[in-house]
């Protein structure tokens, strides 16, 4: 098992932890599958008032896909399947207030998860970013999803400069991304407090706010999600090029 989850049933609070600490928590098929599965699990749990989403270890909340899982993919360009484009809480219908506690690196799909979270609470070390453009993709999903979340010009910048500049923390803070800093190495206690007391708050009433919350978003996320698919076939390279650049990646980035 690649994920854990754990209920306190004092507080009907459920914690679900990223555990591949090795990959960065980086999201292989298998883990993808446990954290749909548990998503749909947490919502017929009516012990579970509230979740927090985390990533084990100090360095990565969660790096996106990784690069080396086997994806298989239809042959028709009219099927074409993003593996991550599912993963998150909403597109399991689950309308549980979800807080993700970040520590260390967000990156690429880990944007799937933070854009299906109620709110974030960060350590002072997180960062974010995403590689795409870098690595010769088109980041679609990703800046949809975060385009909903943080002013245009914000997104833009950290999707267009690839791996070069990673966001800290702060400014993530600054810009509404991260609605909490943490004291060092108490992101996910504070992100559990949190959700203690959205757990303390009639049921009905607190899913009725996250479905409407959503309600807001998920229109213009239809739209640009229907775009998505085109722009990706048009603009990715193939994959042995990606490879390549991926191989090269510079260590070098500046953090802002």
């Amino acid at each position: 098992m690649t994920l854990r989850a754990t209920t306190d049933k004092d507080t009907g609070v459920a914690v679900v932890t990223l555990d591949r600490p090795e990959r960065l928590n980086a999201l292989d098929l298998e883990l993808r599958d446990e954290l749909r599965a548990a998503w749909r699990a947490l919502r017929f749990d009516d012990s579970v008032r509230a979740v927090v989403l985390t990533g084990a270890g100090e360095r990565a909340f969660c790096t996106g896909l990784d690069r080396d899982a086997e994806v298989p993919q239809p042959t028709s360009p009219y099927m074409a399947d993003d593996p991550l484009l599912r993963v998150g809480p909403k597109s399991n219908d689950l309308w549980k207030p979800v807080i993700a506690a970040v520590r260390g690196m967000a990156c690429g799909g880990a944007f799937y998860l933070l854009g299906e979270s109620e709110f974030v609470v960060a350590d002072p070390d997180a960062t974010f970013f995403d590689p795409h453009t870098t690595y010769g993709m088109v980041s679609a999903y990703e800046s949809v999803l975060m385009a909903q979340r943080i002013p245009y010009g914000e997104v833009a910048r950290m999707m267009l400069m690839g791996t070069a500049e990673r966001m800290s923390a702060r400014r993530a803070y600054d810009i509404g991304l991260v609605s909490e800093l943490s004291d060092p190495g108490e992101a996910l206690d504070v992100a559990v407090a949190r959700a203690a007391v959205i757990a303390e708050q009639p049921t009905a009433g607190v899913q009725g706010t996250v479905r409407a919350l959503w309600a807001a978003r998920e229109a213009a996320l239809a739209a640009g999600f229907a775009q998505a698919p085109h722009l990706i076939a048009l603009g990715n390279l193939p994959g042995d090029r990606q490879a390549e650049l991926f191989s090269a990646r510079r260590p070098g980035f500046r953090t802002r």
